[in-house]
Parts: C-alpha cells; sequence; structure tokens
C-alpha cells in the first residue's frame, strides 16, 4: 500500500484531538483519588495472566501469582511507554512547518504518554509498599528505548502500533470484565485505555505516512527491523518470567519452579506479542504493507516464540 507521505487526513488528526480535550484526566484527581492497592484482590484476570492453567496451586496462590503479573504489566507500560514518546516526538517533526492540528494531535499523544509514565511510577510504589520485598523488574527504560530507537522508523511505529491495539483488547475483553479485580487497578487501566484508544489511530496514520516515503528495499530492510524487535521483547519477556517466577516461589513457597517459570513466560508471551499479532486490524494494517515472501519471513520468526 503506498501512501502519499505528503497527504494528510487532518479531519482524523482532529477528531483525535477533539476526543483527547473531552477524556482528558487526572492522575490523583480522576484515577488515584487517595486509594491504596487492594492485595485481597487480584489484579491481572485470567485471560492474560493464565493463572487458571496451574491447577496445583491454591486460589491465594493464583491471586498472588496475578498481583505479580498485573505489577509487571503495569511496570512494562511504563517502559514502552519511554520509547514511544520520544519516537512521537521525532515524527511530529515533519508537521512542525506544515500542518499544525497533525502536530497539535502528536503533541498531545506525547504529553499523554508522559502522563503515563508517572501514573505507572506511581503504581509502582503502590505495589511495593504492599507486596513482599525481593520484586525486581529487570528491563531498563533507557537501555530499551536506545535499543527500540536504533532501529527504522517504520519497525518502530509498527511495534507501536501493535503495543496500543492490544493494550485497548487487554481492556475490553479481560479487564473490563473483570469483576474480582482490585478497583484502583481496574481504574488505572480504564483511564490508561481511554487515552489509548486515540494513540492506535494516531499511530496507523503515522505508519502508513512512513510506509508512503519507503522504498520496495527500505521497507524490506524494515521488516528485518520488525524480526529483530521482536525477537529483543521475547529476550525480555524471557528475563522478566525468569526473575518473577523466582520471586512468586520465594513468596510461596511453591515446589513446582519450572512449570511456574513456563507458565509466566507463556502467559508474558501471549501478552505482550501474540495478543497483538493476531489482532486483526494490526494483520490488517500490515497485510496491506507487505508481501507475502515478507509475511512469511515474520510468521516464521513467530512460530518459535507463540508454539
Amino acid at each position: 500500500m503506498q501512501v502519499n507521505p505528503q497527504h494528510l487526513d487532518t479531519r482524523r488528526y482532529a477528531k483525535c484531538i477533539e476526543v483527547s480535550r473531552r477524556i482528558r484526566w487526572d492522575i490523583d484527581a480522576d484515577v488515584i483519588r487517595g486509594r491504596s492497592l487492594d492485595f485481597s484482590k487480584t489484579f491481572l484476570p485470567d485471560g492474560l495472566s493464565k493463572a487458571m492453567d496451574l491447577a496445583f496451586l491454591s486460589r491465594e496462590e493464583k491471586m498472588f501469582l496475578s498481583q505479580v503479573q498485573g505489577r509487571t504489566y503495569a511496570n512494562m507500560f511504563g517502559l514502552v511507554e519511554r520509547f514511544i514518546a520520544a519516537k512521537v516526538l521525532e515524527v511530529s517533526r515533519s508537521h512542525w512547518l506544515g500542518d499544525q492540528v497533525a502536530l497539535e494531535a502528536l503533541v498531545r499523544f506525547t504529553d499523554e504518554e508522559l502522563k503515563h509514565q508517572e501514573l505507572f511510577r506511581r503504581i509502582e510504589r503502590l505495589a511495593a509498599a504492599g507486596m513482599p520485598a525481593g520484586y525486581r523488574f529487570e528491563p531498563q527504560p533507557n537501555p530499551v528505548a536506545q535499543l527500540v530507537l536504533g532501529k527504522s522508523t517504520w519497525s518502530v511505529l509498527a511495534l507501536t502500533c501493535l503495543i496500543e491495539l492490544f493494550t485497548q483488547e487487554h481492556y475490553r475483553s479481560s479487564i473490563e470484565p473483570g469483576a474480582e479485580i482490585c478497583p484502583l487497578w481496574k481504574d488505572v487501566f480504564l483511564f490508561h485505555w481511554k487515552e489509548e484508544s486515540q494513540h492506535a489511530i494516531l499511530d496507523e496514520l503515522e505508519w502508513m505516512r512512513e510506509n508512503g516515503r519507503l522504498t520496495a528495499a527500505q521497507r524490506d530492510a524494515a521488516v528485518d527491523d520488525v524480526i529483530a524487535l521482536v525477537g529483543a521483547v521475547d529476550g525480555m519477556l524471557q528475563v522478566q518470567a525468569k526473575a518473577d517466577a523466582a520471586y512468586f516461589v520465594a513468596c510461596t513457597g511453591a515446589h513446582q519452579n519450572n512449570e511456574i517459570e513456563a507458565a509466566f513466560l507463556a502467559a508474558y508471551r501471549w501478552q505482550y506479542i501474540g495478543s497483538g499479532v493476531q489482532n486483526e486490524r494490526f494483520g490488517q494494517i500490515l497485510g496491506g504493507m507487505i508481501t507475502a515472501e515478507q509475511g512469511e519471513r515474520i510468521g516464521a520468526a513467530l512460530k518459535p516464540i507463540l508454539t
């Protein structure tokens, strides 16, 4: 799909601005509201944590597993929004002396991502206050951002679009209907989802603009960058799954260490890779840009991760 990089659908950018203004929220006044996390409730629902797959765990252990994964879930979003904000600032440069509506939409996007990072830092502090010592979030935001931002803009926008889309799907299909979820944790992702729904639209618009700039050879190289980024994400998930499983075992005394670690990794691969690449809208956008051979290359790279 070749898109004229000079063509802008200003109406779609304007709609994102209108919605951003209407749903604007404050961390303290609207989300936290003086509350703490309720550790008698689950955080990440079963549809994402896969806690029910570990039949040998007690109800209390499954709840704690959801809290460990929910803590990592919040930290993971805080991490990815570091490079997302930087990339959106970078791509906004092409609008500086051009369409000011598009520029405002992207500036708002960046501002909201910075706010989300602060929200997730606050949630980490609340989680640390109520959970046993020993938890470690291994990936570091700046080195991860440097690695990601070293890849082509097309590939970074592809990864960003995937993240924004699976964020919405997770909320709608698993978090929103979860009756047993901690109210504060649930509200964090309600308000996050409200703004991310507009970000996904802007991701798509900017990804398609970037696609329109590329030659076939540049796009082919960008596909290789996507594959490299997926591999880097999976490496990060393997490290965090190992750390979280060790923390869970240390806190609960569970004995099936290998099975627990495998379950954490399978859940994380589904949360951060599988649920994104299987998203229908993501498949439509990507499929409209790449060749069948490029799609096969991506599929081959994903196969060992998702099986």
